[in-house]
């Protein structure tokens, strides 16, 4: 009976075992030679002649690899294939049935075998004192005498046999090295090893397979192979298949985006891998809380150094002073243009919903912003500041006009009416006008007349008078004004529809 330390090691799903003793009656299958047996056994890994032999004592002789004339166990190695196939086609060249000649003294290296052999001698002494010959266990007078019979079934698999063949010599050996020097090598004789309770082989595969690199299918198996594994076993390879915590995914993507940019020296390339990665992920959920909680801390950041900005300490030394400002302004732009590809990810993910709500409630730094654009200060520090922040309002913008994200009305209208000002500033007071501000403000203004069109007219009204700064000198070249003041008349003179709601 095998221990019970041993059942976790049961749960292999292999193969059927029996013991007996060889009588001058029984037929031995012996359908191929030594020289094939020993071909056979090498087919997936050969190992050298050294690696084949053990002494199992000092004063004892050399124990081989199927050797018939030192061996005390005739192993029968065969394929249990099911009543189902028997009358399917077999591959005549494939070997389905072997004899391997082995020594109880090797062999019990395999717990399971050294169980199994405990059984055995144990009917052979009862048999003897009954001195029956005919009776099962007795000596025969073949030339098979004193061999001890073990029949171990395997699957009916191509390489089953070769399999089990390299482990059981793997027992005539401490060097395992020289057979387990691949994932796909380990995962093939580890169920073997386990299924024998092949002790030393388990480790050593198990050893291999933590330390190398495994394909998706390798992987795959690895995790088949988990719930045969004592607890101890298992830690390792466990620890490098799951995570240990359930958000582990959002905080690597969260890495990934602050070091994508802060800290990266090729930023641009990282931040359009990174944005590959965030369109890949399965989860978009996951993707909208990583990049939500990026956004308000680069946000924060612009916010807070704008108010430094607008609103320094003088009390320190002149030059102090200045050299603060100059920082606060560079932190502004830098975290400015982190905020804008986070806008444009979210975009693109359309996971924007938090960010059009939270820009549209920024009544104290678009303050902030005005305040620091009439200045002169900021000119020769960061002129693209201006640039960065209508980009940001302008993605945002175009997304809530295009239906993109669906905003409430309330939050439209903020968006508008917050934001209308900053757009009035940075058009009186960037100047001269780089060309890329131009074609910003006319688009920045466009969409904002595409909004102020979706709200209630009484709103209408007033954010429209505020446009009026969209004017040009040729009357002519803001078709975009002129067709927003146009829609707007146009529904004002519409007689009242209400009485046609009854």
């Amino acid at each position: 009976m095998i221990p019970n330390s041993y059942r976790k090691r049961q749960r292999v799903p292999h193969r059927h075992t029996s013991a007996t003793r060889v009588s001058s009656t029984a037929t031995v299958v012996n359908s191929f030679s030594d020289t094939t047996v020993s071909e056979s056994s090498q087919k997936l890994h050969r190992t050298s002649s050294a690696a084949s032999t053990i002494t199992t004592s000092p004063n004892a002789v050399t124990s081989s690899f199927n050797d018939p004339y030192t061996a005390d166990v005739l192993l029968r190695l065969f394929v249990d294939r099911s009543p189902f196939d028997s009358d399917a086609p077999s591959d005549s060249s494939r070997q389905s049935d072997i004899q391997i000649y082995l020594h109880s003294a090797v062999i019990r290296r395999a717990k399971y075998f050294a169980a199994i052999l405990s059984d055995c001698w144990q009917h052979r002494t009862n048999a003897d004192a009954k001195s029956n010959n005919g009776a099962e266990g007795s000596r025969s007078n073949d030339n098979n005498n004193n061999l001890v019979q073990l029949n171990l079934a395997v699957v009916d698999d191509p390489n089953s046999i070769s399999i089990h063949l390299t482990v059981l010599q793997l027992l005539y050996t401490s060097d395992f090295a020289t057979v387990i020097d691949s994932a796909s090598t380990a995962l093939e004789i580890l169920p073997v090893a386990l299924e024998l309770l092949f002790e030393d082989c388990v480790k050593s595969c198990l050893r291999f397979l933590e330390a190398v690199p495994w394909s998706e299918e390798e992987e795959k198996r690895v995790l088949s192979l988990i719930p045969f594994l004592r607890e101890e076993e298992s830690k390792e390879l466990l620890a490098r298949l799951s995570p240990g915590k359930e958000d582990s995914c959002e905080e690597m993507l969260h890495g990934l985006i602050l070091a994508a940019i802060h800290n990266h020296p090729n930023m641009a390339f990282v931040k359009a891998f990174v944005a590959k990665l965030l369109r890949d992920f399965s989860s978009r959920e996951s993707a909208r809380r990583v990049l939500e909680r990026a956004f308000e801390t680069s946000l924060k950041v612009v916010k807070e150094s704008l108010e430094e900005y607008t609103s320094p300490d003088f009390r320190g030394d002149h030059n102090e002073t200045e050299a603060i400002q100059r920082l606060n302004l560079h932190t502004a732009m830098t975290n400015g243009r982190h905020l804008l590809w986070l806008v444009e990810r979210m975009i693109e993910l359309r996971v924007a919903d938090s960010a059009v709500v939270e820009w549209s409630e920024q009544a104290s730094f678009t303050a902030d912003l005005q305040r620091a654009f009439r200045d002169d200060a900021w000119r020769n520090i960061v002129p693209g500041l201006p640039a960065v922040v209508l980009r940001c309002t302008c993605k945002l913008a175009n997304a809530v006009a295009a239906g993109t994200i669906l905003a409430a009305r309330q939050v439209r209208m903020k968006l508008v009416k917050d934001w209308l000002p900053v757009l009035l500033v940075c058009k009186d007071n960037v100047s001269p006008m780089l060309p890329s501000h131009k074609p910003l403000h006319l688009e920045l203004e466009e969409t904002f007349l595409r909004i102020i069109s979706t709200l209630p007219m009484s709103d209408a009204q007033v954010l429209l008078q505020q446009c009026l700064s969209f004017s040009t000198r040729n009357v002519e070249d803001c078709p975009h004004l002129i067709t927003a003041f146009n829609t707007w008349f146009r529904r004002a003179t519409r007689p009242p529809q209400l009485e046609n709601l009854d």
